[in-house]
């Protein structure tokens, strides 16, 4: 496959070159500005404006005849956020050292991205706050429409093909509160022609039934099976004809669903990587007449990195769960495999010249959805704030302010579940605490309020009881080796895509390149000090348990009780986790 593909910042195409120069340019010498004494807050944030302008975002040299827009993992994000990409993010077996386990300087390094700029912000952790400060928030749907109508009318709406990796119903207080209903509305507005899912299953098989049978678009899942008749349960792909070709698309769900969630939430089906289903899949669509063929996969990167390794015919892999951001495609074999990012912060834009039934050549982009440089779409804007209305009280409500940077992205801590962790030792009265690590959750920079709202964005969903058991040291060994190998699997296959789950109250080593079983070690009290003893019980508090009938109040109950006697946080970095690697 032929690609425009110079390595520069978020553009990829020869006349690109120019550009990226100029705006490197311009946002230096606004950041020359920024640090001068006595400019700060919204004068920065003028500067900033100023040197980053919304045509600077979205202009692009249209190029071959087929353009495919990707979303991916919004967690019912609909108003612009601050997300800080992870510091830490590390590859195993032969993913090691390759993108997306690069982060920070070494990111920049990579990618030919200068540190201080817009560019640094979006994809990297790198001085966070300061360049948060300085280029605002990202994302919001209301943005992500102007990015998505302005493609349409450029390009033509025939020539175009939007499409959502799915994780787009749930993770917002009123997601929570509309069992999904608000982010259908928002979404059936916005347009996409096909998506796939994930945490949409945690509603219920009744509640994704009900809401999928609404849909003006198909909810895409060739890998999602009846357990009791093995029969496909969604539709495998759908053919677009866009651009005078015919394309395919194919649907892939995140096949752990029943493993990281509750199975028995929707027990009828059975999912997987169902690798052989892939292949059947391409197989029939090529039969059918398409010219390329479209994998929306819910997989995780490396998984669908693999894939690509192992199933020809595939085109383009749309990949979405890990919550990666690359401006760059990775190709492997003819396959190029697509990282969006998550919360809206991005959009990716990739035009394919396709004749003679083969894609020809690609220009890609990945967009920044800079919240203070691009211009909300009216439209959107007035229905987000109509199905936000009935909430708007309990959204705002201040629970507390925070001195420290609150994130939750990286492989081993997160400091927003450092708070969490804390508020379920005091509150339920334990020895240790148990935080899941979910990549979804927005961040707080310091010196801002904690709002109802922030608080759910980092805790939304339908299992949210808070439980107190009592564990021996051997069983919370067991645990967090079991969640080590989900993550540092040397097979992909193998990788569920989440982060290691979050510890309070005990310190331990782990070394991410050990075999199975055999990870962790050092395991330490940090209250007194002491070894953890193997034939000794714990109080552990925890919460998000995938089992049936877990008994305790909601987490954002047990954190906003602890807000009410800590209305000021103050977080110092964690060190208690030892990576050896």
């Amino acid at each position: 496959m032929r690609g425009v593909v110079p390595r520069t910042p978020f553009l990829r195409s020869e006349s690109d070159l120019m550009f990226s120069r100029r705006e490197f340019l311009m946002a230096t010498a606004a950041l020359s500005a920024i640090v001068a004494p006595g400019l700060s807050g919204n004068w920065a944030r003028a500067a900033a404006r100023q040197a980053l302008g919304e045509d600077d975002l979205l202009s692009f040299e249209a190029f071959g005849n087929l353009s495919l827009v990707h979303i991916t993992d919004i967690h019912a994000q609909l108003k612009p956020l601050y997300f800080r990409e992870p510091s830490i993010n590390l590859g195993v077996g032969e993913a090691r050292g390759l993108p997306p386990h690069v982060t920070g300087a070494d990111f920049l390094k990579l990618y030919n991205i200068e540190p201080g700029t817009p560019h640094a912000y979006a994809l990297t952790s790198q001085d966070f706050v300061d360049l948060a400060r300085t280029f605002g928030r990202m994302g919001g749907l209301d943005r992500v429409a102007t990015v998505i109508k302005r493609i349409r009318a450029e390009r033509g709406e025939d020539n175009v093909l939007l499409l959502d990796g799915g994780d787009t119903w749930q993770g917002s207080y009123t997601a929570q509160q509309t069992l999904g209903a608000d982010m259908v509305e928002v979404m059936n507005l916005l347009g996409p022609e096909a998506m796939t899912g994930h945490w949409e299953f945690t509603y219920g098989a009744e509640r994704v039934k009900e809401l999928v049978e609404g849909l003006p678009f198909p909810f895409l899942g060739g890998n999602i099976y009846d357990s009791e008749w093995n029969e496909p349960a969604f539709e495998a792909y759908r053919m677009f004809d866009k651009g005078g070709v015919r394309v395919a698309v194919i649907g892939q769900a995140f096949p752990y669903t029943p493993i990281a969630n509750p199975r028995w939430m929707f027990p009828d089906w059975s999912f997987g990587i169902r690798e052989e289903e892939v292949v059947k899949n391409v197989a029939a669509a090529r039969e059918e007449g398409a010219d390329v063929v479209v994998l929306l996969s819910h997989n995780g990167f490396d998984v669908d990195r693999k894939l690509a390794s192992r199933v020809g015919g595939i085109d383009v892999i749309l990949t979405g769960h890990t919550h990666d951001a690359l401006p760059d495609p990775v190709i492997v074999n003819d396959t190029l495999v697509i990282a969006s990012g998550s919360n809206g912060k991005f959009v990716s834009r990739l035009d394919l010249d396709v004749r003679g039934g083969k894609v020809q050549g690609y220009r890609f982009r990945l967009i920044p959805i800079f919240s203070d440089v691009i211009t909300p779409d009216a439209e959107m804007s007035a229905l987000i704030d109509k199905v936000r209305a009935p909430y708007e009280a309990d959204l705002k409500r201040e629970l507390g302010r925070t001195q420290s940077l609150l994130y939750r992205r990286g492989n081993f801590n997160g400091t927003f579940d450092d708070l969490i962790c804390q508020a379920l030792m005091d509150g339920r009265d334990a020895d240790i605490a148990l935080s899941p690590g979910f990549r979804w959750g927005t961040s707080l920079i310091p010196d801002q309020a904690i709002t109802l709202e922030d608080l759910h964005n980092a805790t939304a969903m339908t299992y949210p009881q808070a439980y107190r058991s009592m564990m021996s040291g051997q069983l919370i060994k067991d645990i967090i080796e079991d969640v080590a190998d989900n993550l540092f699997n040397t097979d992909p296959y193998y990788q569920q895509g989440g982060d290691m789950v979050r510890i309070g109250g005990m310190g331990y080593a782990i070394d991410v390149n050990a075999a199975m079983g055999s990870r962790i070690s050092g395991m330490t009290l940090l209250k007194t000090g002491e070894a953890i003893e193997p034939a000794k019980e714990y109080a552990v508090a925890g919460w998000a348990s995938v089992n049936e009938g877990t008994e305790g109040p909601p987490i954002w109950d047990v954190v906003e009780n602890y807000l009410k006697e800590h209305p000021v946080v103050s977080i110092e970095e964690n060190r208690s986790v030892k990576v050896v690697f």
